[in-house]
């Protein structure tokens, strides 16, 4: 039913006072009558009049006021039955439900939000006098989006018990346009130069149906306020907007803007002074704010002197300092003299400080990343860098903090971290397919939240074509209260290289490992780890990459037999993190290097160095466009000799590449080939009893060479390019697990031991179809798009890639598709 608007409590009172008479007399008893949900207890306590007490009429009108005043009760009338006083009343209606229908431009939740600011919600008593003021303040709502034609019908529907739903119509209509956008007094810039600066577009053509010129009210003022910065960037002082007219058309499709404009000369800043307390630091602060002396007047530089004052006595727990600039202005001159006056006021204190939000993770896990203590002076220093290194964390999505002042204490706050967390076990797994690899599959489980200790536990089982590999890790990060991880790992491998387009050979090794990391501030961080590894091979080709090795470690009496290594590695590594979020971050790096070397006592010398990293630039200010850039770069070889052969890295060693370093190609397809060298050789004449003499020698012109499977080298280079887009037809608050990016990758893998010349005496056929496998400049190129999503089940991936450059033999994937947690 329509909403009636008007109150009875002047026709209640008259019936009141006529029942009651004119004359006072002892009250002997009260009764209320009509209480349903209200408590009699609670109707008794407005009720200002007591048993024994002398009442008359305007007593009685003060208590039916006083009843109205509680909120409870539409309707209340008074009685007088003898020397008992009866009020009988109706009961605010509850409210049972609320609905909206026909709204666009308002989600519900916005609606329900500033209903609640009317204390209108399911469950609450209805106040019909409030109707009012929410529908106007509705429409007036849709009037500052442009929507002058909307309309909104309130009505409540009658339900037993006293109970209503409230329901709201709404009838938006379409935008109007914004027409025209007029600027009136300025001479010094044109129209088209200070409309480029602002975001409200004016009588769009057809075509480009992608903008809009849509009038809001909010835009249009945000507008002005570029405007007037504009000028005050300048040196325009005394610029100023006169004022604001905004006309609307009879049909209401159209709004005419009109901004009257004043703007008068540049000003130079004369000098600058404090006043006030500025801890003693004046000296240190007037030589590093961006603001001075003799230099035309700019109105974001007064700002940003006035933030970073601000910022900076923050850093020392005072975190309610006021700098206000006040300017002295001699016209006559064209000069300003600007004064800072500065009022730190008090030091504050962080009393407490909670964690909400985290359903898994212990709360000492969140709270060691805090670099912001209780009982510390609030610094927003600290509280940023608590942000950032909780949200670096790999099983936080998002972080926020609130400072909250505590009534009645100028000098103290709590502080209140939430979090949002996001999956911290993931499921391991990866499906390709691919000329060398074939179908391909490996599986297992992590844990980077184990039983929220923010400990890593891990089982890895590697099922792909040609190679199982078993792991178990376990790393806690926080081995000792000052932030020294330890870290250990059990694993086997069994790897044939021949299944996967490498070399024909065989490879099992199983080890144990453990390291240790050390902070070295917030954001650097050195590793040390050691290894014991027990390694068998066996069906070594005689290739020419492996020729040192079987020459240093064949049995002469068993030359098919295989070989056993024993290896004892060392290693130490620098990492360096400055991302935002440990997953999918915008801003920031990764960078890490690592050294590692086998003992002189292990039947293998080597070492090899690693290097990785990866930088992130946001473009836009929501950090929804974000450049990436990546490199790494990667050597190793032997060092020492072994039965009188300089050793090298063992092929085993050499490094090799994935399809998700280089999207694109086909795994390991762009690493060197192994070659195998056939002396030529001329056969003896068969002599009369049938015996063949053995062969001579021929001329090395004559040799075959054969290459083999994909061997790899001992130099890797990879590099690429990125630029991370929004995710079309994704809600905004799904945008943190999801990321799509438009990319270019590139990489090579040569062996600088390789040495062409070697084989400058074979024919020029068999010559030209050597590669040069020492060239570091042999790149491949790809391109295209990859969709990233944090799943239930872990990170998944999806690229479609396109090679643009590539070599004959080369192996390429347009689509592949992974599940794993090594993004």
């Amino acid at each position: 039913m329509p909403i009636k608007k008007h109150l009875a409590v002047t026709s209640l009172l008259g019936a009141s006072f006529a029942a009651l008479g004119q004359n006072s007399f002892i009250v002997e008893d009260l009764k209320v009558e009509g209480l349903q949900r209200v408590a009699l207890g609670a109707a008794l306590t407005h009720i200002p009049i007591n048993v024994g007490d002398q009442v008359d009429d305007y007593t009685v009108s003060k208590t039916i006021k006083a009843l109205f005043a509680s909120g409870h009760f539409d309707d209340i009338a008074a009685y007088r039955d003898g020397n008992q006083v009866i009020f009988k009343v109706k009961e605010r209606p509850t409210i049972a439900s609320i609905e909206f229908d026909g709204n666009k431009d308002i989600k519900d939740e916005q609606l329900q939000e500033s209903l609640d600011q009317q204390n209108i919600r399911t469950g609450e008593t209805l106040d019909r006098t409030v109707i009012d003021s929410v529908e106007k303040g509705l429409i007036e709502f849709f009037h500052s989006i442009g929507k002058y034609n909307a309309k909104i019908e309130m009505s409540i529907v009658e339900l037993p018990r006293n109970r209503v739903r409230l329901k709201l119509d709404f009838k938006e209509g379409d935008a109007a346009s914004v027409r025209q956008i007029n600027l009136v007094g300025n001479e010094l810039f044109s129209d088209e130069e200070l409309l480029k600066l602002v975001e409200s577009q004016q009588d769009l053509p057809w075509w480009k149906f992608l903008s809009s010129d849509r009038y809001q009210k909010q835009t249009i003022e945000g507008d002005l306020e570029k405007i007037r910065s504009y000028y005050l960037d300048r040196g325009y002082l005394r610029f100023n907007i006169d004022s604001t007219q905004v006309s609307v058309s009879p049909e209401r499709e159209s709004v005419y803007v009109t901004a009257n404009l004043t703007e008068g000369e540049q000003y130079m800043v004369k000098d600058f002074e404090f006043i006030g307390d500025l801890l003693g630091r004046e000296e240190l602060i007037r030589s590093v704010v961006p603001l001075k002396s003799g230099e035309l007047y700019n109105g974001s530089i007064v700002t940003a002197t006035e933030e970073f004052i601000k910022s900076y006595l923050a850093r020392f727990g005072y975190a309610n300092a006021e700098v206000r600039t006040v300017p002295d202005i001699d016209d006559e001159n064209k000069e300003v003299k600007l004064t800072l006056a500065v009022d730190p006021g008090k030091r504050v204190y962080v009393r407490r400080i909670a964690v909400n939000g985290n359903q898994v993770t212990a709360d000492h896990v969140v709270r060691r990343e805090m670099t912001q203590l209780e009982g510390a002076w609030l610094s927003n220093q600290s509280l940023e860098r608590s942000k950032l290194q909780i949200q670096r964390l790999p099983y936080m999505e998002t972080v926020d903090f609130e400072v909250k002042p505590i009534p009645g204490v100028d000098d103290q706050v709590d502080v209140d971290f939430k979090v949002k967390e996001q999956p911290a076990g993931s499921f391991q797994a990866g499906v390709a397919y691919g000329s060398y690899g074939g179908l391909q599959f490996n599986v297992g489980v992590s844990e980077s939240n184990f039983l929220g200790t923010g400990n890593q536990l891990a089982f890895n089982i590697n099922t792909g074509r040609g190679s199982k590999r078993y792991t178990v890790s376990y790393t806690n990060p926080y081995f000792t209260p000052d932030g020294v991880s330890q870290g250990s790992s059990i694993f086997y491998s069994d790897f044939d290289g021949s299944k996967l387009g490498l070399i024909d050979y065989d490879q099992t090794n199983y080890g144990i490992g453990t390291n240790f990391g050390f902070p070295i501030d917030a954001v650097n961080r050195i590793n040390f780890g050691v290894r014991w590894i027990e390694e068998e091979l066996d069906r070594i080709p005689d290739y020419e990459q492996s020729r040192v090795m079987r020459l240093a470690f064949t049995d002469p009496d068993n030359p098919d037999a295989g070989f056993d290594f024993t290896k004892y590695e060392l290693s130490v590594g620098w990492s360096r993190i400055t991302v935002n979020r440990g997953m999918f971050p915008t801003d920031g790096s990764r960078q890490s290097a690592t050294f590692r070397v086998t003992t002189p006592n292990s039947d293998l010398n080597f070492f090899k160095v690693n290097y990785d990293s990866r930088f992130y630039w946001p473009v836009s200010n929501d950090h929804r466009w974000v450049f990436s850039a990546r490199a790494g770069l990667a050597y190793g070889n032997g060092y020492g000799e072994i039965n009188g052969f300089e050793q090298t890295l063992p092929f085993q060693e050499f490094y090799r590449i994935t399809e998700m370093e280089l999207r694109g190609f086909d795994r390991n397809t762009i690493l060197p080939r192994a070659l195998q060298r056939s002396p030529a050789s001329i056969g003896g004449t068969p002599l009369p009893d049938g015996t063949i003499p053995g062969s001579i020698g021929g001329d090395p012109q004559f040799d075959n060479l054969i290459q083999g499977g994909r061997i790899g080298g001992n130099a890797k280079a990879l590099a690429g390019i990125e630029m991370i887009v929004p995710t079309p037809f994704l809600d905004e608050e799904n945008t943190s697990s999801v990321r799509t990016s438009f990319f270019v990758d590139a990489a090579n893998v040569w062996d600088t031991e390789f040495d062409a010349d070697r084989y400058t005496n074979l024919s020029p056929d068999v010559y030209k179809t050597l590669s040069d496998y020492s060239d570091p400049s042999r790149f491949r190129v790809s391109t295209g798009l990859s969709v990233q999503w944090i799943s239930p089940m872990g990170p998944m991936l999806i690229s479609f890639a396109y090679p643009l450059k590539k070599e004959e033999d080369d192996e390429t994937d347009f689509i592949s598709f992974n599940i794993s947690n090594t993004f």
